[in-house]
């Protein structure tokens, strides 16, 4: 069964969903706010770095109505929602996020862009993969560009897609988890050097909460 059709999950009414929790975001610019999380599985794009290959085969979480899963995050004090993965853009997110918003919840979406990217968002953040690159038209969704860093190479990648964002976008460069002590002094000075960037960490390793 392939959960990225449509009709499978009843046009959007339900979605593959490993996991829902509450917590603070680690990453980025709305770092350190609280949030509701909600991972879905399935992905495809396939990062060898990625800390959530759990996620990769959909097939492994079967759909659950999403009219559940609001309730669940309309109930946090929060009132935003993280939508993160896997990959969001594999779904179809109208159905969803119009019912969260019409709970007065915020919604933002943590994706790489690899495939056209559905509903209404109160903010996307982009984080391109070169294994499947982000859609043309997902360049100009994003409110933040956030690239992995895993060498000095991966900053010719980074400037690549700033290119391709909006003059609003705000510009992240994070290092990858596992080499991020050796790669540190490289992204300081870089973003000295080039003040639109800024750095992102992951912060929630750092205070050991999901």
């Amino acid at each position: 069964m392939n959960y990225t059709e449509t009709a499978l999950l009843d046009g959007g009414r339900l979605l593959p969903v490993m996991e829902e929790f509450y917590t603070l975001q680690g990453e980025g610019y709305n770092m350190g706010k609280a949030a509701y999380f909600v991972r879905v599985g399935g992905c495809d794009v396939g990062c060898a770095w990625c800390d959530s290959k759990e996620t990769w085969n959909a097939q492994l979480f079967p759909p659950v109505p999403v009219a559940e899963v609001v309730e669940r995050a309309a109930a946090t004090q929060a009132k935003t929602v993280v939508v993160t993965g896997g990959e969001p853009s594999s779904y179809p997110m109208d159905v969803f996020t119009e019912a969260l918003k019409e709970k007065g919840i915020t919604v933002m979406v943590e994706t790489s862009g690899a495939y056209p990217l559905t509903g209404t968002w109160d903010w996307v953040c982009l984080s391109p993969k070169k294994n499947i690159p982000p859609r043309k038209e997902n360049y100009a969704r994003a409110h933040e560009l956030k690239v992995i860093i895993q060498n000095k190479g991966d900053l010719k990648w980074a400037e690549r897609n700033a290119a391709l964002v909006n003059a609003d976008c705000y510009l992240y460069l994070q290092p990858e988890w596992s080499v991020a002590d050796s790669m540190m002094e490289t992204l300081t000075n870089y973003v000295m050097e080039h003040p639109q960037w800024r750095i992102s960490l992951q912060a929630h390793k750092y205070m050991r909460i999901p």
